[in-house]
């Protein structure tokens, strides 16, 4: 079939949480959104909602949503492909910020690929690249490592080898942990890491009570911390 009677794989963006007004999604994304037929999505209640926070969408019941979680298997993303190869556009929406980063989703995009099909990522907020604007963190050299192991001794030692790969490189590094877990992993940074090591927590990034605190290890130290239990955080080292 010939490449222009193929659909489009749009890459959605989502919102990083629940706003008064719109400040994060363009206006041109959220029209693509109001007409596809079909979202390759990794919740579809979550997904429901947030189509319900677009607004004029086709109907929720005439939507085919297809669920791409840990769990799928390359089979079924494989079948994911026909209304794209039929020529229907299809998006793959991702559950908070962009698509695909520390999100599932890459296999499939890779398929997509390799049938000469148009992938088009659309604009939306990161997480990860705003907290590194607003970390004052070398935005030249970093590296994105997603969650750290949950075993304290493990998590521990990589926080230890972030640090040394920071120095060594003068790399800053970027990590995520599950928001219920945000404290502890906190604490353990500050224990870890040298005094000289340049810390920041970003915290409900886009949000109106948004939080960027980027100081030395010594000075958060000696910071009255405030919890960020369950609110969404990246985290930032840089030992350079």
């Amino acid at each position: 079939m010939p490449e222009d009677k193929k659909g489009t794989l749009y890459l959605i963006p989502n919102t990083l949480g629940k706003t008064p007004e719109n400040n994060t999604i363009p206006e041109y994304v959220l029209s693509i959104i109001r007409r596809l037929e079909v979202l390759v999505v990794e919740n579809v209640k979550t997904a429901a909602r947030y189509l319900q926070w677009v607004g004029d969408t086709v109907p929720e019941y005439e939507i085919d949503f297809l669920l791409l979680d840990k769990k799928t298997s390359n089979q079924e993303k494989t079948s994911f492909l026909k209304p794209l190869k039929n020529g229907k556009d299809v998006g793959l929406l991702s559950e908070a910020g962009c698509p695909v980063v520390a999100d599932p989703g890459s296999e499939f995009i890779r398929m997509a690929h390799k049938q000469n099909i148009k992938v088009q990522p659309l604009v939306g907020p990161s997480s990860i690249l705003l907290a590194l604007m607003g970390s004052g963190f070398s935005g030249q050299q970093f590296a994105f490592h997603g969650y750290l192991p949950i075993d304290e001794q493990k998590r521990r030692k990589a926080i230890q080898r972030l640090e040394q790969e920071s120095r060594k490189k003068k790399q800053t590094q970027i990590f995520m942990e599950a928001p219920h877990r945000n404290d502890e992993l906190l604490e353990e940074v500050i224990t870890t890491c040298r005094n000289s090591t340049e810390f920041c927590s970003a915290t409900n990034l886009t949000l109106p009570d948004e939080q960027i605190i980027s100081k030395s290890i010594g000075e958060w130290k000696q910071h009255k911390r405030t919890s960020i239990h369950k609110m969404p955080t990246i985290f930032l080292i840089s030992a350079g």
